[in-house]
């Protein structure tokens, strides 16, 4: 009998021991799976990296389109033949679109395309059909006006498409055809092109070349700078004092809040910013804000187009910065956007610029805290209704305000 104790400890030893190499085989496995997940992870992202050597590639295949007569535009002759037009470093590379920057006739500029091939982009069967010299005009333009509206909601009438139809006839006009087609594939050369001539707060459009377009450039945010945009790179070094830059931020508050009124009341439909964050936007040398990304802006019938999806709560109605409500007995989103640009922009930007570890003696404490309360409440999530556009508005009036006195003060103690 007295075995039986010791025979109780042993299979408790295996059984522990057992276990324990479970465990271990076990963590093993999950070990090998993660590996072989971040190894695959890593291998995407090294296969789509920024690297000088792709986009010398990417550019080269461009000219060779170019000289075969696929594709034209205004700056392909800089770039393909005269080297006026000369390439600097990629920026960015993601699934296919390509930010590159340039240098074109000792000016700063940035490239763009949606895609890295002009044969990816869908092709106008139309070209093929028929002799493109033959194709009426206003046939062109109607195209144009469809394109637009498939893809930002919006319908044109033939006056309002000068800036997205500039191509005459004449030598070379399948080609024109063809590169301003793939051009209207790309959302942000549309809101570039139609906005350019009606806001500040837009990048301007230079020039193009087959599915190409080149845009001023300008330094954008970054989340981890600690004014959100350097500013010594937009004024100079003048801006090293910290009443500068306590300046300089109270401006281009100001400028945001213009951008925010402009995008709500200047188009015949509101533009949304799905997408808001410093890496977005840039600042011009009069402190202008610029949207320089708007891959995530939509104007209002798009907008609604994409927040009525079904639903199970709330969560399901996020899309990126753009809110709406989930009504649970229809299961639907609602087509109505629930917060707005300034609630967003309250949030992602000015909480940062007014917050209480950022106040200093050059504005009264009084004025400070007035401020960074309006700049909470500004950012809390409002509502749909009629209360919530008021208090919308209210924001934005007392925000102006406060900003506006801000300068006074600021003005004073110089």
């Amino acid at each position: 009998m007295r075995g039986i104790p010791g025979f109780k400890r042993l299979r408790l030893k295996i059984w522990r021991r057992c276990t324990l190499l479970l465990l271990l085989l076990l963590w093993a496995a999950c070990w090998l799976v993660v590996s072989a997940l971040l190894f695959l992870l890593h291998r995407s992202a090294f296969s789509e990296r920024c690297t000088d050597e792709k986009s010398h590639r990417i550019l080269a295949r461009l000219c060779l389109d170019y000289s075969s007569g696929a594709l034209t535009g205004d700056l392909c002759e800089d770039l393909c033949v005269a080297q006026k037009l000369v390439y600097k470093h990629c920026l960015y590379y993601d699934r296919g679109k390509k930010v590159i920057q340039a240098d074109w006739r000792g000016q700063p500029i940035i490239l763009k395309s949606k895609k890295e091939i002009f044969s990816s982009y869908q092709h106008l069967s139309m070209l093929e059909e028929v002799e493109t010299q033959d194709i009426p005009e206003t046939e062109l333009l109607l195209m144009v006006a469809l394109e637009v509206k498939n893809v930002l909601g919006l319908e044109l009438s033939n006056n309002s498409m000068g800036p997205l139809w500039t191509r005459k006839k004449g030598p070379g006009w399948k080609a024109q055809v063809a590169s301003m087609w793939s051009l209207l594939q790309q959302e942000e050369y549309i809101y570039f092109s139609l906005l350019q001539d009606f806001s500040k707060h837009v990048l301007r459009i230079i020039g193009s070349c087959g599915h190409f377009y080149a845009v001023e450039y300008l330094t954008a945010g970054h989340a981890w700078h600690k004014t959100l945009f350097p500013l010594e790179n937009v004024v100079g070094p003048s801006l090293a004092g910290h009443r500068s830059r306590v300046r300089a931020i109270i401006d281009i508050a100001l400028s945001f809040l213009d951008m925010v009124q402009h995008f709500d009341n200047d188009f015949s439909h509101r533009l949304h910013l799905c997408d808001i964050k410093p890496e977005n936007f840039a600042i011009r040398h009069d402190l202008t804000v610029v949207a320089i990304d708007v891959d995530m802006a939509f104007f209002e019938p798009k907008m609604r187009d994409i927040l009525e999806q079904n639903c199970t709560g709330d969560e399901d109605c996020n899309f990126f910065d753009c809110f709406s409500k989930c009504n649970l007995k229809i299961r639907k989103c609602g087509a109505q956007r629930a917060n707005n640009n300034l609630q967003v922009i309250c949030d992602k930007i000015f909480r940062r610029w007014f917050s209480p570890n950022l106040r200093g003696p050059l504005v009264s404490l009084p004025l400070q805290l007035q401020l960074q309360k309006a700049v909470q409440e500004c950012a809390e999530p409002g509502h749909v209704d009629a209360a919530g556009h008021q208090r919308t508005l209210k924001s934005l009036s007392e925000l102006y305000h406060l900003l506006r006195v801000t300068q006074r003060e600021l003005q004073r103690a110089e």
